[in-house]
């Protein structure tokens, strides 16, 4: 039997990697503070189990009780444009939290080590985003992924630690947390709709990202453990085609069957253009077509209609006042 740890598990990426694994046959623990999850998004056939990745002894009791082969690392609190103004929650959580699966990982010999980084590493006016370009992130969230990918280089060349590190963006689908205000641009919009309440948009909405469906990004990364050609590898991974936000406004729109309503915001301090090159994870992965904006949009407002509008939580530890963008404070 082959035993994996899904971090982040009852989370939106990390809850369908639950589900690809158990379809390999995986035996899998699912860990989540459920802090942006919900227990029952965790597949059917998981051993669910609630802790945070920042509780050193809690890791040590599972790696030695289910003696892992593999580890997904999917636990994160991924608030880009907040991460500014919660910097020593973000590092904890994000980097400390991270390091301490690394040592588990290395102590109990995990056969590899996959973790879910970000394009938030490219930082400004790198396009398209490749592999092979040096990473300048500009916000906390950035520079805390990137550290993980350095450590893991770091524990791969001094005791053997094999990882795969993907780097998704702007990744949208069923089991998101529609409700969180700070992130997820495409699930903040379907709830702002389903309220009543008009699309929000920092800025004039000309700002471009590329939207991954999340069975694009999930069954790669669920998948990867199985071919050693990819181990100790970087992959960009998701939709190849960007639009501007005025262009979802416009998209998802029509499939929530009304008129848009917009409120511009004050622009915030974030990358305008970013997108990234996939050739390498077509190369490695045999991709097949990725799901088009108007199919997975449509899949998502099918799935919100049925759940229904949540309510968004004010994050209540907000380290850094100055600054803070319209609509956050």
């Amino acid at each position: 039997m082959i035993n994996s740890l899904v971090t982040g598990g009852a989370g939106f990426i990390g809850s369908h990697v639950v589900k690809h694994c158990l379809n390999q046959g995986h035996n899998v623990v699912a860990l989540d503070d459920l802090s942006g999850g919900f227990e029952d998004h965790v597949p059917e056939g998981a051993t669910f189990v609630k802790g945070s990745i920042t509780d050193q002894d809690l890791l040590a009791r599972l790696f030695e009780e289910h003696k892992f082969d593999y580890v997904y690392h999917l636990a994160a609190y991924a608030a880009e444009g907040l991460s500014h103004f919660i910097r020593r929650f973000n590092y904890t959580n994000n980097l400390i939290g991270s390091v301490n699966l690394i040592n588990e990982s290395v102590k109990h010999e995990v056969k590899c080590f996959v973790f879910t980084s970000s394009i938030a590493v490219y930082g400004p006016g790198q396009l398209p985003m490749t592999e092979d370009m040096t990473p300048t992130p500009e916000d906390p969230y950035g520079v805390a992924k990137y550290a993980v990918e350095l450590d893991l280089k770091a524990a791969h060349e001094m005791f053997g630690l094999n990882y795969v590190i993907f780097r998704p963006h702007n990744v949208y689908g069923e089991n998101q947390n529609i409700g969180d205000k700070y992130r997820n641009v495409i699930g903040i919009f379907i709830n702002q709709i389903m309220q009543d309440k008009p699309m929000t948009i920092f800025g004039d909405g000309e700002q471009t990202r590329a939207f991954s469906y999340i069975d694009d990004v999930a069954m790669p990364i669920s998948n990867c453990v199985n071919d050693p050609k990819v181990y100790n590898e970087v992959f960009n991974i998701g939709a190849d085609k960007p639009y501007t936000i005025n262009e979802l406004v416009k998209v998802i729109s029509t499939h929530m069957n009304v008129e848009p309503k917009v409120k511009h915001l004050q622009a915030r301090k974030e990358v305008v253009h970013a997108y990234s090159d996939h050739s390498k994870a077509h190369k490695f992965f045999n991709a097949s077509n990725p799901v088009d904006l108007n199919t997975g949009i449509e899949k998502m407002v099918n799935w919100a209609k049925e759940v229904g509008a949540r309510q968004g939580q004010e994050f209540e530890n907000i380290e850094i006042r100055k600054n803070l963008p319209e609509g956050w404070s």
